[in-house]
């Protein structure tokens, strides 16, 4: 069984038997969150790009676990420099694991770490684990980029932000997950801050008019997938 946990704003966690696959752990620094950052079963951490409620906690689990970042070049290269197992990666490539495969893909975002470092260009992600393909699309306004995403990579389950502001909001997301082609939107990136409120409701709704199923996930909350 593999399991995917929302743990609050952009963070997740996937379960893989002896594999826990972390992606932009936002922890400490939100209240909503409940996890073990000291949990020795986190062999992986992914970044999408540098910014502070991304990178969140990465270098200090990193330390207390011995995981490895894998992130965009740049963005791997300040981790490292900070004592830490990394692979850095461009976008494009597969990078193939014990679990699976993924692919880093564009996003449309900046990207620098909260002390001021260029963190090279802001990624989102395709996971292959066990088949499953989940698209993690990272802070990224809506672009032509997902119906390629789709057409090539055939996700299943798509993971995007709704919050508006510093992404896509609600509309945008709607038409993303259109041409993505899923079957499965896991919502993300909305209130959080004041700024990213969004209407979770209105947006599975929507999603279920135009034939796909949302899932609203609580922090701390787990689906199976399979």
């Amino acid at each position: 069984m593999n399991e995917l946990r929302y743990l609050g704003h952009s963070a997740f966690f996937i379960k893989n038997g002896d594999y826990g696959i972390l992606i932009d752990p936002f922890i400490s620094q939100n209240p909503a969150v409940k996890f073990d950052v000291r949990d020795t079963s986190i062999t992986h951490i992914f970044l999408t790009h540098g910014h502070g409620d991304h990178l969140g906690d990465a270098i200090a689990i990193a330390q207390a676990t011995g995981a490895i970042i894998v992130a965009v070049f740049e963005l791997a290269n300040y981790c490292q420099a900070r004592g830490v197992k990394t692979l850095s990666v461009g976008l494009g490539g597969e990078i193939k694991f014990g679990w699976g495969s993924c692919w880093f893909l564009p996003a449309f975002h900046s990207s620098s770490t909260p002390d001021g470092h260029y963190a090279g260009c802001a990624a989102s992600i395709l996971f292959d684990i066990d088949g499953v393909r989940i698209f993690h699309a990272g802070d990224t306004a809506m672009t032509t980029e997902m119906k390629l995403i789709g057409d090539f990579y055939k996700p299943y389950y798509a993971i995007l932000p709704i919050g508006g502001h510093f992404t896509m909001g609600i509309p945008e997301a709607l038409y993303s997950a259109k041409m993505l082609n899923v079957k499965e939107v896991i919502p993300m990136h909305y209130n959080t801050f004041d700024v990213i409120q969004a209407d979770v409701i209105s947006f599975i709704t929507s999603l279920e008019e135009q034939g796909q199923r949302g899932i609203i996930l609580k922090p701390n909350e787990s689906i199976e997938i399979q």
